[in-house]
């Protein structure tokens, strides 16, 4: 079995759209990276606003609640255009940030962020129906695990560096690196070698604008694969936002820590969320989906318990379980939506099932942020922490009581799709 997985990740990297659109995931992850954490620093510097600093997270996130109505334009026109023209509107949005140079002007940063936000809600729907056309289903968790991995690892090293940078020479030096990142990835996902079927113009256009923009939520809800692996992914980010929202008052009040450890704290998640990433193909032949999903659940929530304990080697053991548990929900459930779901209404579904599983995050870090001010962090996270189990056992239930109809479509979905990969030349 363990040569079997090397062979279908090394299959993953060897193949001609995979091994190129991972090169512009981490060409332009780094660029996306780099500015979510500089934003808030160069607002904090032009404002000397610690309250707008934390909006420039919330700019970012806005445009996800839209996810339906921004996807479908991913089923209209076609995926592999979308993806260099938005990546290229994205370089000149961020190039007009070279115009940001006090307080007065601090308003564009915002406005850069809440469109930069949209274009990654249009990028990933895009991204998700191309790859779904193109790379085998058999092999999907492989891909979206590696892509993990070249995410985490972005988030690893160009925070740091855009920290650097901003230090140095200030804003507009991270700004244009940024805007060179997305060129750099128009260029390569503009020799990505697939060749594209013709969007569908017929019934499809015939719906009324509401109807077409509901059709992935339609897509979610009928699936009896899709539907409780986007609720538990729903579920999950929900706690980890409250999870996140309490992490400075669990540093001053649980461990004791000035609020820079939680850099550390970051860091220790982010290489458990690459260790999975290259673990989720293989783990995912061996386990179904829900009951992976459901492990991964199970690992998040008792991480979260365990930062009720007040000491570091706790600590930095439950980021790292937190960071390997976390994606196991959402890898599985966005492989589940690549491949259960046809090619004329995947960018919607994919898109809709983005939004519904990070929108809860932006709510509970709200939340979160109130309810640490009246309710002990420790109780806070126990509870986040047992739901998150719970959950967790209600999803590997599931799992067994429906296991022999769900296997029987998955197997059927993949031997149709491993036939041949039609979309590429």
């Amino acid at each position: 079995m363990g040569g079997t997985d090397g062979t279908a990740a090394a299959r993953v990297l060897r193949d001609p759209v995979a091994g190129r659109y991972l090169a512009g995931v981490v060409v332009s992850g780094f660029g996306t990276s780099a500015m979510w954490l500089t934003a808030g620093i160069w607002v904090t510097s032009l404002t000397g606003s610690n309250s707008l600093a934390a909006l420039t997270v919330c700019a970012m996130w806005a445009p996800v609640p839209a996810g339906p109505a921004i996807g479908a334009l991913a089923d209209r026109v076609g995926r592999r255009a979308l993806l260099v023209r938005v990546n290229l509107a994205m370089a000149c949005l961020l190039s007009t940030l070279l115009l940001v140079d006090s307080g007065r002007t601090v308003w564009l940063v915002f406005v850069v962020l809440v469109l930069y936000g949209a274009g990654g809600v249009l990028l990933d729907a895009a991204e998700s129906a191309l790859v779904a056309g193109t790379v085998p289903a058999s092999l999907l968790a492989d891909f979206n695990g590696l892509r993990m991995t070249a995410n985490e690892g972005m988030k690893l090293v160009a925070p740091l560096a855009g920290a650097g940078l901003y230090t140095r020479f200030g804003g507009p030096a991270v700004a244009l690196p940024a805007a060179a990142t997305c060129v750099l990835a128009a260029l390569v996902f503009a020799r990505l070698p697939v060749r594209e079927a013709p969007r569908v113009r017929g019934p499809e256009r015939a719906e009324s604008w509401r109807d077409e923009l509901a059709a992935g939520l339609r897509r979610i809800r009928a699936s009896a694969v899709l539907r409780p692996l986007v609720a538990a992914g729903a579920v999950t980010m929900l706690l980890a936002g409250v999870n996140g929202a309490v992490t400075f008052a669990y540093l001053d009040d649980v461990l004791g820590h000035a609020p820079a450890y939680a850099g550390v704290l970051y860091a220790v998640q982010g290489a458990g969320s690459v260790a999975v990433g290259l673990l989720v193909g293989p783990l995912l032949r061996r386990l179904p989906e829900r009951v992976f999903a459901a492990g991964g659940m199970a690992l998040f929530g008792l991480a979260v318990v365990a930062r009720t304990v007040p000491l570091d080697v706790a600590a930095l053991a439950a980021s790292a379980a937190i960071g390997f548990g976390l994606p196991c929900v959402l890898i599985a459930a966005t492989t589940a939506v690549q491949r259960e779901t046809p090619d004329a209404v995947l960018g919607r579904t994919a898109a809709t099932a983005g939004s519904l599983m990070t929108a809860p995050n932006a709510v509970a870090l709200a939340l979160g942020a109130g309810l640490v001010a009246v309710v002990d962090v420790r109780a806070l996270t126990a509870v986040a922490g047992g739901l998150g189990v719970l959950a967790a056992v209600a999803l590997a239930v599931g799992a067994r009581r429906g296991a022999p109809a769900v296997r029987s479509d998955v197997d059927r979905g993949r031997a149709d799709t491993d036939r041949g990969t039609p979309g590429t030349v």
